[in-house]
């Protein structure tokens, strides 16, 4: 081959260096949220049939489970149309929190106003995320994915209170 058979345009060149720059930087950017800031995306945690679930252990009675007293908790979530069960449960500030969430019909969304919990719930599969709660207050959680026509009411809460009780 002559040099003239691999002549590589300019603008080519420099398009295909700016192209594997982003790369690089989006690499470590990814490196950098998954590592060093602790940014996890939500897993499947098992399978589960969507239409026995609601009669089977932890799902028959879905709430907060308690698993070191003050410091950490679970929450089991069932999203059916049009709703959520348990809809509103308290935590206390500083606790990390687990949520177990799982769907009995559709594909429903779950979002939790101002942490990083915002995951699909989907029949069959079981989403797990944690989170801290750092600030007392009452957040809110919605179905971020259109379910049918009470989709707008499905929705509720978590209060997270000082070690005292008050929110």
């Amino acid at each position: 081959m002559t040099t003239e058979e691999l002549h590589v345009d300019p603008a080519e060149r420099n398009w295909i260096v700016a192209s594997i720059m982003l790369l690089v930087v989006f690499g470590v950017a990814v490196a950098i949220a998954g590592f060093m800031l602790g940014i996890q995306v939500p897993t499947e945690e098992q399978r589960v049939d969507p239409r026995t679930v609601a009669q089977e252990a932890p799902w028959s009675n879905p709430g907060v489970r308690e698993l070191v007293p003050g410091e950490e908790y679970e929450v089991y979530i069932l999203a059916s149309r049009f709703s959520f069960v348990p809809n509103t449960f308290e935590v206390p500030v500083g606790a990390r929190v687990t949520f177990y969430v799982t769907s009995t019909d559709v594909q429903h969304g779950f979002k939790l106003q101002d942490t990083n919990v915002n995951f699909m719930a989907l029949p069959g599969q079981v989403s797990k995320l944690t989170t801290t709660f750092e600030e007392p207050g009452t957040y809110s959680y919605i179905c971020t994915e259109y379910c049918g026509l009470g989709h707008a009411v499905m929705a509720g809460s978590v209060t997270v209170t000082e070690p005292g009780g008050n929110a």
